[in-house]
């Protein structure tokens, strides 16, 4: 098999000729930039370039030469403005946080304020989009812009932003590119949060006070999105469809230790729209599986999150509370794809050395990918102070456990 056969073989319960493995595929799956340009330095990469893509998370665009070094099987279809509104069409030379030379988006144009912190600046120059304070390494959202709205008429007085033709064309011809000239099963970006959009719109406090008190609300802002973002996708998928494996969704549903809702309120405010949306796909589109990244102790929502049409799950965060790889594979292994969960990033990696790490990614390995229905990937993106040695030991010991 190659990339594409053995992802395919996997989502469609199939078994693969060896464990597929996904590096930097989606904007939860990556590495940090400056992680990538120590990664570079170590490996003897002298010659790739550290595209930095995704300036929110300061995430690198793995080049395919890495992808390969690492065993990748999966590239990853980008929007044209994965965050912050600004295009990834064009590179520019700059520094990363580092001191190292990373490239940037072109029209990426931050200022520092006079407390020392990062601003991006909205496109008039008044007010600030987001924010790395100072020493940091990312950027945080600062612009809130349903914060004062308290009726039906404030939210639909604030249009909806979705894809234009400029971003479906770039997509549909990012895709058709990679179909054509890789063997790589293809990801392709969306997003459509619902949950995510209204800690974002709102902020989190006016969020979660709305959404129990203010719910009639809340439900005609998650209708409006909603409906926006299935108005993107009958003009995207159309276009994409025949050169896309999966697309990606997202919404961030736990905490460390709980749902950040209860599973009622999640039926009852977010369900609704999560089922719309991920069943237009599979109704419509079945050869394209529905991919979600949802980070926390999310088990007590698994059961919704299929009713509703989920049928890959990122990141499988271990670490939180209840979500046992023994028990998740046992209970939903034939129900979902687990995408991810191969190595702890919030405690394996940061405080022990490469050989505990590849003896935890091969006893996760044995865990999920027993009888199928699982790709490789980290916890979450591999963060800057992740060492090279630490990288190269996750994704060797990978490798080292594909049959």
């Amino acid at each position: 098999m190659n990339s594409r056969q053995r992802i395919q073989a996997v989502l469609n319960g199939q078994t693969p000729d060896k464990l597929p493995i996904d590096f930097g595929g989606m904007r939860s799956t990556g590495i940090q930039a400056i992680a990538y340009a120590e990664l570079l330095k170590y490996l003897g990469f002298k010659d790739e370039k550290v595209l930095v893509y995704d300036i929110f998370q300061q995430l690198a665009e793995p080049s395919e030469k890495i992808v390969d070094y690492m065993g990748g099987d999966v590239l990853q279809v980008h929007k044209r403005c994965p965050a912050f509104g600004i295009s990834i069409e064009e590179y520019k030379e700059s520094k990363l946080m580092s001191g190292a030379i990373g490239y940037f988006p072109k029209d990426f144009n931050p200022i520092t304020n006079e407390n020392g912190d990062i601003d991006i600046l909205t496109p008039d120059g008044k007010g600030v989009i987001a924010r790395m304070p100072k020493g940091g390494l990312y950027f945080d959202l600062i612009d809130r812009k349903y914060e004062n709205a308290h009726t039906i008429e404030e939210i639909d007085a604030l249009p909806t932003e979705g894809l234009e033709d400029v971003d479906i064309n770039y997509m549909e011809n990012s895709a058709k590119k990679l179909y054509e000239t890789t063997d790589k099963a293809l990801l392709m970006e969306f997003g459509g949060n619902v949950f995510e959009a209204g800690q974002s719109d709102f902020g989190y406090e006016n969020f979660y006070v709305n959404i129990a008190i203010e719910q009639d609300l809340m439900h005609h802002y998650f209708e409006r999105i909603t409906d926006r973002y299935i108005e993107d996708l009958k003009k995207l998928m159309p276009r994409v469809h025949q050169y896309i494996d999966i697309i990606q969704f997202g919404d961030d549903l736990g905490t460390q230790i709980a749902p950040q809702i209860s599973p009622e309120m999640y039926v009852e405010m977010i369900k609704p729209y999560h089922k719309k949306l991920y069943q237009f796909i599979q109704k419509n589109y079945p050869d394209v599986k529905v991919f979600l990244h949802s980070c926390g102790a999310i088990y007590n929502l698994i059961p919704e999150l299929i009713d509703a049409g989920v049928q890959i799950l990122n990141p499988v965060q271990i670490s939180a509370e209840g979500m046992s790889p023994e028990k998740l594979k046992k209970e939903y292994g034939k129900e979902l794809v687990f995408w991810g969960g191969g190595s702890n990033m919030q405690n394996t990696v940061p405080n022990s050395d490469v050989d505990t790490i590849r003896q935890e990614v091969k006893h996760l390995i044995d865990i999920f990918a027993k009888d199928g229905g699982y790709v490789f990937n980290q916890v979450h993106n591999i963060q800057a102070d992740v060492s090279p040695e630490k990288v190269v030991a996750i994704y060797e010991a990978a490798k080292e456990n594909r049959e």
